[in-house]
């Protein structure tokens, strides 16, 4: 008895409009996958970096204020110098105090506390005091989260100012605003009487009574994130893409040449 011939894959149908689209479509989801997996790979190594900046700022003794973002300081000192531990004496200017909105703690809505610190020279700094719930308001006073009186000495890190950037909605140029959406040192500089340092100071939790509002912020955590594990993810979902598309085809090939008529 004699075996069936198998017949030679027949490709032409890969060049129907339809299978071309098929085609692009494919190459740009892979591409897009390669994107993500690349991605994630960068920012893997971004947050290697910036572990390893915070674990040797943390372990260096705080510097005067004055020495790294004085006003009329460059605004990219908040960058550059992000995480530094810093020092500064004054008072809080509690009557300038303003809140950031729509900020979450452990995934409880809130405010950042924002306060003016004005230094023995004159100038101030917005030190960013920590979080409090959503049930205090921004128009009222709010018992319990009052800082300290008086001249005093505080610690805490650099933490960049924010502005509105691309489609982000910006503040209201005029006005006493009681509220801001992030913490724009250059907007709540127009409601001050006093030069204000272009960064912000975080205030260190270790220096607060921990269970005190406002609770203040630690920095983030050093562990290496998700990003590798996503970025094998992508990798994985290209490889089976580039290596499963074309084994697609070739059983779609097959079938139509082995169910050709005999006659073409």
């Amino acid at each position: 008895m004699t075996s069936p011939v198998e017949e030679t894959p027949d490709y032409s149908f890969v060049r129907r409009p339809t299978w071309v689209l098929s085609h692009v479509l494919v190459a740009g989801l892979v591409a897009a996958m390669l994107f993500a997996g690349i991605w994630q790979v960068n920012r893997h190594s971004e947050r290697g970096d910036r572990n390893e900046l915070i674990a040797a700022r943390v372990e260096q003794a705080p510097v005067s204020l004055a020495s790294v973002a004085p006003p009329g300081a460059d605004a990219l000192v908040g960058e550059e110098e992000q995480y530094l531990r810093v020092v500064v004496t004054g008072e809080y200017r509690t009557e300038d105090e303003v809140l950031i909105r729509n900020r979450t703690l452990e995934g409880s809505p809130g405010w950042w506390v924002l306060t003016p610190f004005v230094t023995d020279d004159g100038w101030a700094v917005a030190v960013n005091r920590g979080w409090i719930p959503r049930v205090f308001e921004a128009d009222v006073p709010r018992p319990g989260t009052e800082p300290a009186s008086g001249r005093i000495e505080i610690v805490g890190t650099i933490q960049p100012a924010r502005t509105a950037e691309g489609f982000q909605v910006a503040d209201p140029d005029e006005g006493q605003l009681s509220t801001l959406a992030r913490p724009d040192v250059a907007r709540l500089a127009e409601q001050v009487g006093y030069d204000l340092s272009p960064v912000v100071l975080r205030l260190d939790p270790a220096s607060v009574d921990p269970g005190a509002l406002p609770t203040a912020l630690s920095l983030p955590s050093l562990d290496a994130g998700p990003h590798a594990s996503y970025a094998v993810q992508w990798f994985i979902f290209s490889t089976i893409a580039l290596a499963g598309y074309p084994l697609i085809l070739r059983r779609v090939a097959r079938g139509k040449a082995n169910s050709a008529p005999e006659w073409e």
